[in-house]
């Protein structure tokens, strides 16, 4: 029987061309060890696009400044994880338009903080193997003429890596 945990979460997507994505890497949850976007969950009461100045500021050091709210969407996934066997990941994604400040190789660490440090990945280097289904998400939009598709996106099978792929 599946028992599902349920996470919100609010996500940058923060794209240059000749650099490529801001990723963070991941040290915590399903995406350990992969590239994830920058972002996360709200604190009590927050407005979403608090949330997402408020993450992408605590993982990239970066100030988002201007950002539009693009679609909604869930991966689901099989996860070991308390007594679940399933998780559900409802995000929030955002095309940030403009920020300001440097990116950090690494952030402060904190209690909940979950990114060793952030970088920007050519999209060509981003794959299955190596990044979140956000990541993946993500470069699925910027290829697609920024055509964002919310249908739930399903994976049968998932797997935390062990070893980093950074």
């Amino acid at each position: 029987m599946e028992h599902y945990h349920r996470a919100f979460g609010v996500y940058g997507i923060l794209y240059e061309e000749h650099h490529g994505l801001v990723v963070i890497k991941k040290n915590a949850g399903p995406y350990l060890n992969r590239y994830d976007l920058p972002g996360g969950s709200l604190e009590s009461g927050e407005p979403l696009e608090h949330a997402l100045v408020r993450e992408v500021k605590e993982e990239t050091d970066l100030t988002v400044e201007k950002a539009r709210q693009i679609g909604t969407t869930s991966f689901i996934y099989p996860w070991q994880y308390l007594d679940f066997n399933m998780n559900q990941h409802i995000a929030v994604f955002y095309e940030v338009e403009r920020v300001s400040g440097g990116l950090t190789e690494t952030p402060l660490q904190f209690l909940g903080q979950d990114s060793l440090g952030s970088l920007f990945v050519p999209l060509d280097l981003l794959t299955e193997q190596n990044s979140s289904p956000l990541v993946l998400k993500a470069k699925e939009y910027l290829l697609h003429n920024k055509h964002f598709d919310t249908a739930d996106c399903r994976f049968s099978q998932w797997k935390v890596l062990t070893k980093p792929v950074f």
